[in-house]
């Protein structure tokens, strides 16, 4: 009884704390009225918290899919050697059964990069040293390797390991191209189980129907871009989307 005791009055004070620590996030010159539409936005979007990681333990606890088909042999960048095959199973480093494989859309008879993937890879790029210490990340593209590389130049990545499907149909098998050689973007997550290679998910919100007024959102996760805009009071907008260049880069 007294343990019970002890554990609700632990309960209450701490949410006695959180709520003072709430009621004292005031700022310069707010209005009570803006104070009242801010305390209901904070309570809508402690229950988006909620239920992002609702969604997230269902992914984690998704049973694993089917056996890998083949060991995909992709065409990759040696630093030492210079070009050279790689294996789908020597994606995974030893000490890391993931492998998380975004699809590019950059094929060869696309005449430039999509511009969205090429926004999401800019911070792929940059946060791929922090990614692998935990899951092994790639980028794969239909194009072959050398354009794939010269266009990581001209954007300046210099982490995230870039892939070339060219000569295999992991494209095709994992949904990164339709039969009309149409490429996707969609992301697949890998694991390796009793030295097996097995599909474990994949972005397929891409293939779902659109919402009126959205876009199918399905890597939102892992583009900052997006959910930067939606702090802002422009939102999302309706018709701007990212491009390979702007005005001002373009003087």
């Amino acid at each position: 009884m007294v343990t019970a005791r002890r554990k609700k009055s632990k309960t209450t004070q701490k949410a006695r704390t959180q709520s003072k620590s709430a009621a004292s996030s005031r700022f310069p010159n707010e209005t009570p009225v803006y104070r009242r539409a801010r305390e209901r936005l904070l309570t809508a979007e402690i229950g988006l918290r909620k239920q992002v990681e609702t969604v997230a333990a269902l992914r984690r606890k998704l049973s694993v899919g089917g056996v890998v088909p083949q060991d995909y042999v992709f065409e990759g960048l040696d630093t030492l050697t210079g070009m050279r095959s790689v294996r789908l199973s020597e994606l995974f480093a030893p000490d890391k059964d993931t492998l998380v494989l975004y699809s590019f859309m950059y094929g060869p008879a696309m005449a430039h990069a999509c511009p969205s993937c090429t926004s999401i890879i800019d911070s792929l790029d940059g946060a791929t040293t922090h990614v692998n210490q935990r899951v092994n990340l790639a980028v794969v593209a239909k194009s072959p390797l050398p354009r794939i590389l010269s266009f990581a130049r001209e954007r300046g990545w210099r982490h995230v390991q870039l892939l070339s499907s060219a000569g295999n149909s992991y494209n095709r098998d994992y949904h990164a191209e339709d039969e009309a050689g149409k490429q996707w973007p969609i992301l697949n997550v890998f694991v390796k189980r009793n030295g097996n290679i097995r599909h474990f998910w994949a972005s397929e919100l891409l293939f779902t129907k659109a919402e009126k007024g959205q876009n199918q959102r399905h890597v939102d996760m892992i583009w900052p871009l997006w959910n930067l805009f939606d702090v802002t009071p422009e939102g999302r907008g309706k018709d701007w989307y990212p491009k390979l260049a702007y005005p001002s880069q373009l003087g």
